[in-house]
This record gives C-alpha cells, structure tokens and sequence, in this order.
C-alpha cells in the first residue's frame, strides 16, 4: 500500500538543547508549543534555548525516547521579549556569560539587551564584574554564536539546504555571505559544494554580477572536472578554448587569457604529451603523480628478492593437487623477486589458482599478506575463492568521513599498511584517487601484486590506471592466456575469450551456458527478459529472480534499458500487496522486498554487520529493502555483503532500482545468471569491452537478447572510449 508523506508545522519557544552534534548539526531540542513540551530532532544549526522557531517536519515514535517531531524544514527568530533574552544568555550560550550576568544585563537594558552586547558592548562595564576587554569578549562571542544563522538566513534565499549552508560556512567563514555576493562561483570551484548550473543559477539573481573572470574559471574549471566522469584525467588545451566558448559565450581571446591567468596561480596545470598541452586540475594532478612516483619508488627500492624455487612450486602444487603451467610459475617468481606485478587474464586463465599460490608462497615465508578490491561485492568473492580474508580498499585504509563529505585515510603514508604482500583485485575498476591513496600507504619493502583484466572496462571514475601502468611497461606483467580444459567447456569463457579477440562467438548451442534469443523488436526484447526472470528461468533451474539472476543493460534509456526494465521487472517480480509498504521518491517507487542500488557515496549512513558497526555507502552497493515504515520515514535494507541499514526515506534519491543495472554498474560482481538486452543499443555503446565485460559477470548462464547486427558490430567495434591521462607519460618519464 502506497503513503504520501504528511508535513505538518508547529510554532515554539526552544527551552532547551538536549543533544548537539557538532560535525553535522543534528540536534535534539525540547520546544514549547501551545503549552505542550515537545521533542524535535533534525539538523538544526546553533540552535540556543531562548530561540523561536517555526519547525516544519513529521511525528514519527521513536523506540527508546518516545514520540518525536522529525523536522524537515525550519524558521528562527531572535528572542524578543526580556524573558526569552535571560532564557538565552542563562543557557551558557555565551562564553563569559552565566545566569547572574545574565540577570544583570536583562535588568539594566531589558527589550534593548542584544543590541547593546553586540552594538555597544562598552556598556556593559556599567555592570559589576564586566570589564572593557570581558565586553569586548562577550560581544565577540555573541556575534560568533549568530554567525551560522546570519550565514544561512543569508544563503537559503539561494535554493540552498541548511545542511549546503553548514557546509559553506565551514568553508568560508563568517563572511560567508559577502564573499558569495561579491563571487558566487566560489561554490563551484573553491568549495565544490554545488554544480556550476546552480551557481549560474545564483549569480544571475544577485543584484550585482560577479566579475566576469569569476565565470570564466568556473567555466573552465567546470568543464575539466566534468569531463572526469568521462574518465578524463586531462583535457587539451586546443579542445578546452572551444568548449569554453560555446558554454560561456566568450571569445577566444578571453578563454585563452583565463587559462594563461589560472595556470599562473596554479588553478590549472599544464603537462605537455605529445607536442600538445593538456590541463589538469591540481588535485588530478597530484593523484597521478603520487602514483607514479610511488611506482617508481617501489621499483628503485624494491623489497629484497627472494627466490621462488621449483622445489617451491612442487611443493604448492602438490598440497594444492594442482600443476601449473609455465606463465602461473613465472608468475609466482616474479612475485616473490621483485616490489611489484601485474597479474592478467580472462576468464578461465586460472588468476585466483596463482594467487592462491602466492598466497601459499609467502604464508611460508611467515609474511603478514593483506588481499583487497574496490568493492564489497568483489572483496567478498575474492575471500570465497582465495580462502584468505579480504577488504574493501576503503576497509584496509580505515577510512573515515569528515563533515559528511570529505575522506580521512587513517593509512596512509606517515600510518602505512603493517603488510609484507599486498594483492590488490580487480584494478580495472580503481579510479586515481583511490589508488594514489593505496600506494600512499605502502611501505617500503612491502610487495605489490595488482590483479586485472584490462580488457574490461576502466573504471567507472577518472583514470585509466591498470592499462597506463601495462602500457608504461615499467612494472613486470604476466598475462595468462591459456584456457584450462574445465573452463575450456564453458561457452561463457571460450565465448568471452573470441569477442575480446574479434572472432564470432558460438551463439547456436543447445546444451551449454551460453544462450542468444533474436529479438529484433526492443518492445519484444523486454518482454521476453521479463518472462525469463518471472517465469522460465526460475522454473527451469531454480534461480532466484533477484538473487540469482541479474539483468545488464548496456545503457539506462530505451525499452531495453535499466529505466524501463526496471518498471516491468518491479512489476513482475514485486507486484503491489496490501501486505507490502511502498513510497514514491523523487518519482521512483520503492516498495518492501525490491532489489536496490546505491548510485551515490553517502558516507554519513550508519551500517550493522553483526557485532561490528561502521558508515558509509558506496555508488554500486546493492541490497534487498526488508522494511518501509512511512510514519519514521526509513526503511531497513540489507546490502550483500550483509550490511544492515536503516536508511532515511528523505536520502531515497540516491537509490535506484537494480533489477537490471548497467553493465558499467555491475564491474566487480559475479552473477549466477546473466540477461543481456542488446535490441536497441545506442550507437555509441556498441563497443566489444562492454560485451565483453558483461558476458565475464556470469558464472553459470549468459543469455543474450536481441538483434544479431547490434552484436555483431558490438563484436566488430575495437574502439575503446578514448581516456586522456598523464599516467604513462609520467610513469615513462625518467
């Protein structure tokens, strides 16, 4: 049954701040309404007692502390009477100030009070105990507490949260408001806190424009770090000029100044590749070449050798009642000899074997090892085939979040990782930035193997940091390439294996693990991989619509994409019940055992894994909505790698329904039973990484629907989306 949340309002005199919490601004006050004591919680700013406020929000009833007002949306005013000035000044507010010297001041300049500590504060010497420099204090500490309030009375006019307010005056201080009227653009560039349309947005209302040097390196500013969700780490100069004059509507003379102006006081950095100059943003730049001098640093001073002997290898290859081939040895040599590897291969290559087998090769050796991925999902697969605990990266950095928003990497290098091996999986997927914090907690002499398949696709953020690091051919690679007779009777492997080389795949076999359905109509596409997850798969093998089987779309529009999909595959899979809660969010439905996916970093939410605890969900996250209670405005989600969370309904934008995700989506995850829909790819996916990418998510089944033409020129187009990085540049560089 589907609720419409109900927002109510009620109008009160704030009597006292129980609870405060001084990173985010959650609050928990005690508020005089229509002479009823009420309890409200939310993100109330400096609030003080003393204060009136209008609270807009809802009753929800709390399990330990009773009925409460959740406040969505709130109004303050200034005390205006002599006995809310002595409620506030007795509160403590004030440095300087307790309930006798608040008695004083109220008595001698009553309704006036507030104007004279912050106006003339020489007055108050008239009191006893108050001295020039004591006033001169108090009246400090009386702007000081008024300074957040002033901020955001001053900024939410703008369209602006309180919680982007809080942000802001952190950022900026108290002269907050005066530096955005004077330069707007500082929101998108100096703080990052909102888009460059939503400061466009600001400037124009403001009564006088901004320089117009301010828009030009936003602009500017904007369209480079736009362009990382691309995967650019840098641009060139010659195709910034251009963009910059068609968003800003400036000439060329003006954009190619801005540049010259922010490249001298280091806003941009130039790298010259190729005869051609590119520009980086400074904290792209940074990344990269912590990467690259970490790598070489590694290399220079590498952990002291050791030798891999055949007797070794006989020896793990007999406990293992395994035999390897000749790559899986050089592999576990070059290991144990030098700082750092790369280790590839597609599927069926035997990777987890090797690493199974420098796994045993250095427990012998009583080395602590550390093994790690990108994601939950992929640290919690490598531990089931590996038999060794693994950790996100995030995890084995011990992160931390800081005002909501900004990470604090407890590793790191004045902290490192106290390992002798570090495997890191899948890093195809890791971005720069995440992987320049890794390196920054290796220690010296530590050994670095990184796992991946470059013939995957990059990562979902900037970088391109596998296949820089292979290309630079600085860092000894092995690539596995023979395919083990067991995986050999897999179509998927040997299927995965001819599209990343360009060959046909074997798309006709009746009794295997691969399977093609032509369905030229994209209407009839849906259909049939609805009927599949609904009815036919589940009934033929058993498989779980949602736990077993997963739908990849190469694109979220179209009647095959995730958008669509996901309303018939809801639809099907989950169908209304007078028995299930359902709400509407940001105009997605979600109702109570729906498959879901985080699709933003949200490091604020509390999780529960058994006994442990922590924050923080991550863009890809999936997990099952147990539980949707409208009237607490949460639900309660299990995400797969068993974290539980109770999750605010008001933060339900940054979930998505995942019964079908893209393929981009899924890099990092294995899946029983793969549905691929390619009847109405866009031209611009039709490339052989992201075919290749999706059919190496299934583990059991692969089932690709659609037109043969899509996939063959799918099969066909070797053009990778081209990424700019300054990596294998640098790493080359001496």
């Amino acid at each position: 049954m589907q609720n419409e949340i109900e927002y109510q309002q009620i109008t009160g005199v704030v009597e006292d701040v129980v609870f405060y919490n001084t990173e985010n601004s959650f609050t928990v006050l005690d508020v005089s309404s229509g002479g009823e004591l009420i309890t409200a919680v939310g993100i109330l700013p400096e609030i003080t007692a003393g204060e009136k406020v209008v609270l807009t929000g809802t009753w929800d009833m709390h399990q330990s502390f009773g009925r409460q007002f959740r406040v969505n949306r709130f109004e303050r005013y200034l005390p205006d009477t002599a006995a809310q000035f002595l409620k506030y000044l007795s509160s403590g507010a004030i440095k300087g100030v307790g309930p006798k010297t608040a008695t004083q001041m109220v008595e001698r300049f009553g309704d006036n009070t507030f104007n004279v500590i912050e106006n003339e504060p020489e007055r108050l010497t008239v009191l006893k105990g108050i001295s020039k420099d004591k006033a001169k204090l108090i009246s400090a500490e009386f702007k000081k507490q008024f300074a957040v309030r002033t901020v955001i009375l001053g900024l939410e006019k703008y369209g602006l949260t309180p919680s982007e307010c809080i942000r802001i005056f952190k950022e900026l201080g108290v002269n907050a408001v005066d530096i955005i009227n004077e330069n707007p653009y500082v929101l998108c560039t100096q703080t990052q806190i909102i888009s460059f349309e939503r400061t466009e947005k600001i400037a124009s209302e403001l009564e006088k424009s901004p320089e117009p040097k301010h828009r030009l390196r936003a602009g500017i500013t904007h369209i480079i770090r736009y362009n990382l969700f691309n995967g650019h780490t840098c641009l060139p100069e010659k195709k910034v000029v251009p963009l910059c004059c068609e968003l800003l509507g400036v000439d060329e003379s003006d954009a190619k100044s801005a540049i010259d102006e922010m490249i001298i006081n280091k806003m941009l950095i130039p790298f010259e590749m190729k005869e051609k100059v590119f520009l980086s943003l400074p904290d792209v730049f940074k990344a990269e070449s912590t990467i690259d001098d970490k790598i070489k640093q590694l290399i220079r001073f590498s952990a002291s050798d050791m030798d891999a002997t055949d007797r070794d290898l006989e020896r793990i290859e007999k406990e293992n009642n395994i035999t390897y081939e000749e790559k899986q040895k050089d592999a576990i040599k070059l290991a144990a000899h030098g700082g750092m590897l790369v280790l590839t291969g597609g599927p069926g290559t035997g990777k987890t074997t090797v690493v199974k087998g420098i796994i045993n090769f250095f427990e012998k050796k009583n080395m602590e090892i550390m093994l790690a991925a990108p994601t939950g999902r992929a640290a919690k697969r490598m531990s089931e085939l590996t038999g060794y605990e693994a950790k996100t990266i995030h995890r084995l950095l011990e992160v931390e979040w800081t005002d909501g928003k900004k990470l604090d990497f407890k590793r790191n290098k004045l902290n490192p990782l106290e390992a002798d091996v570090i495997i890191l999986d899948e890093v195809s997927m890791v971005d720069i930035f995440l992987f320049s914090h890794f390196l920054d907690a290796v220690r010296f002499g530590c050994r670095v193997i990184l796992v991946g398949d470059p013939d995957q696709l990059p990562a979902v953020d900037a970088g391109n940091v596998l296949g820089d690091i292979i290309a630079s051919e600085i860092v000894p690679v092995v690539k596995l390439t023979e395919i083990f007779r067991q995986s050999g009777e897999s179509l998927i492997v040997t299927n995965a294996h001819a599209v990343i080389e360009g060959r046909e795949p074997v798309l006709d076999a009746k009794d295997n693990d691969f399977f093609f359905m032509s369905r030229e109509n994209p209407v009839f596409a849906a259909q049939t991989v609805a009927q599949l997850c609904a009815e036919r798969l589940p009934r033929a093998y058993g498989y779980s619509p949602v736990e077993n089987i997963q739908v990849l779309c190469p694109s979220r529009k179209g009647d095959c994409g995730t958008i669509n999909l996901n309303r018939h595959l809801q639809a099907v899979l989950n169908p209304p019940s007078e028995k299930k809660n359902e709400c509407k969010i940001a105009g997605r439905l979600f109702r109570e055992g729906d498959k879901v996916m985080q699709i933003k970093n949200n490091y604020d939410i509390p999780w529960e894994r058994g006994r442990e605890s922590g924050s923080g969900l991550f863009n890809g996250d999936i997990g099952i909505i147990q539980e949707i209670n409208v009237k607490n405005e949460c639900m309660r989600i299990i995400f797969d790698d068993d974290r539980e969370v109770v999750y605010p309904i008001p933060s339900g934008a940054e979930l998505e329904l995942a019964y079908a995700v893209t393929v981009h989506k899924s890099q990092g995850s294995e899946y029983d039973c793969v549905i691929m829909p390619v009847a109405d790819v866009p031209p611009m996916l039709l490339y052989r990484n992201l075919l290749y990418t999706a059919i190496t998510r299934a583990k059991k089944m692969m089932i690709v629907i659609g037109s043969r033409a899509k996939l063959d020129k799918m099969i066909e187009n070797n053009k990778q989306n081209k990424r700019y990085s300054m990596l294998k540049t640098m790493l080359t560089e001496k």
